[in-house]
């Protein structure tokens, strides 16, 4: 998932705070409104799972203050072009993921697009084989097309990651395979570490370069047992953002071999990434690699809790006809709830909760294709959820269901 505030229809999806608004696509007056409402309401919220990232500016602005305390910056360090603490942040993600260089970019979708024309260059394919989930497939508007002149290819489907047979049928070549870890539009799914080594061993089969589209990779490490480096081992290039799951302003970065570092720092001076100053949100991405990361495996361990909760709430007399946690046990601290009403009614519910009850259980639901009369959510766990406990859960899903 991209950190490209051009994609108005994913740009405030990639939290619960950004659920809580999405005004990229909300739209006319009513749905303006209920955008309003929901980001007031979960702003004035006092119990929530997640702290969010859309909150007013002067708060950011503090976070910034404090970002450059906990990361140690001093009064020397500079920011000119990419230099100072731009490049601190780029040794900190190459020796994190235990890759020889790592380039920062503003977004992650420059910051995919640059790398994966890197490796069409050196294997000689324009051809990049991706889930059709996948965030360059479903929520960056044609780019790799359109601006790189790269060519997607389908591998795999459904709501499940690549698997190796999936490698081993795609009936044409392709030179780099992209993986995302989590899947997030398969309910942030991952695959087991034995999956993940075969899927690599079967594009390594066909010569393919394997690319890591790891926007969440930093909440993977829980579910495969293993540090970063040696998940980042598996794959050619990675891709990380700091604003999804370590609360950065903005930002993302590569790390791969020197080479292809030295490249994309080419690339990103083309599309336009060579920004004057970038220091705010270097400067939070690396207070968010010294402060949230180590936190992450707890967040992941409440987000089970929630969703065992959630599970037992909803199937409690008086639920809903169905519903839906998926995963059942959430691979990282991000999943998805379901639930057999249209999305404005859960979403009137949700909203009302919040103002009437300072609770905001729920952000923004969501309408599906192919599955009428029905809506999703996105759930994040961090630091505001870590207080919840089983009983908090069902209280607030008993009041939650009263509203529908």
């Amino acid at each position: 998932m991209s950190d490209d505030a051009s994609d108005d229809s994913a740009r405030a999806d990639e939290a619960m705070a950004d659920e809580a608004v999405d005004a990229g696509t909300d739209t006319g007056t009513d749905a303006e409104a209920m955008a309003e409402r929901r980001l007031a309401a979960w702003r004035a919220a006092g119990r929530k799972l997640s702290a969010g990232l859309v909150r007013p500016l002067a708060e950011r602005l503090a976070d910034v203050g404090a970002a450059l305390e906990t990361a140690g910056v001093g009064e020397g360090w500079t920011d000119l072009y990419g230099n100072g603490v731009v490049e601190a942040v780029e040794e900190r993600v190459a020796g994190l993921l235990g890759k020889p260089a790592a380039v920062w970019f503003p977004t992650g979708t420059m910051a995919q697009q640059a790398v994966l024309r890197c490796w069409a260059g050196r294997t000689g394919s324009l051809a990049v084989g991706l889930h059709p989930l996948a965030h360059p497939v479903r929520h960056e508007r044609d780019a790799l097309s359109r601006l790189s002149g790269l060519h997607p290819v389908p591998v795999g489907g459904g709501e499940r990651p690549v698997t190796a047979e999936d490698v081993r049928a795609v009936p044409e070549p392709f030179g780099t395979l992209a993986l995302e870890l989590p899947l997030r539009d398969a309910a942030f799914r991952l695959p087991t570490w034995e999956e993940l080594t075969d899927t690599v061993a079967a594009a390594r089969e066909r010569d393919a370069v394997v690319h890591v589209d790891g926007a969440r990779l930093w909440e993977c490490a829980t579910w495969f047992g293993r540090p970063l480096a040696e998940i980042a081992e598996l794959a050619d290039s990675v891709y990380v953002s700091f604003y999804k799951s370590l609360g950065g302003l903005s930002g993302a970065a590569v790390a791969g071999p020197e080479d292809v570092a030295a490249e994309a720092r080419v690339w990103r001076h083309r599309y336009g990434g060579q920004l004057f100053q970038q220091w705010p949100a270097a400067v939070t991405a690396l207070a968010g690699l010294e402060r949230e990361l180590p936190r992450l495996p707890a967040y992941v361990a409440q987000a089970r809790r929630v969703a065992a909760a959630l599970h037992t709430a909803f199937g409690a007399a008086g639920g809903p006809p169905w519903y839906a946690v998926l995963p059942e046990e959430p691979h990282t601290h991000q999943f998805q709830v379901w639930l057999p009403y249209p999305a404005d009614v859960l979403d009137e519910a949700s909203v009302r909760q919040a103002e009437e009850s300072g609770t905001a259980l729920f952000g923004r639901w969501r309408d599906r294709d192919g599955v009428p009369g029905a809506a999703m959510t996105e759930c994040t766990v961090d630091a505001p959820g870590l207080a919840w406990t089983e009983a908090d859960v069902h209280s607030a899903v008993t009041d939650f269901l009263t509203r529908l």
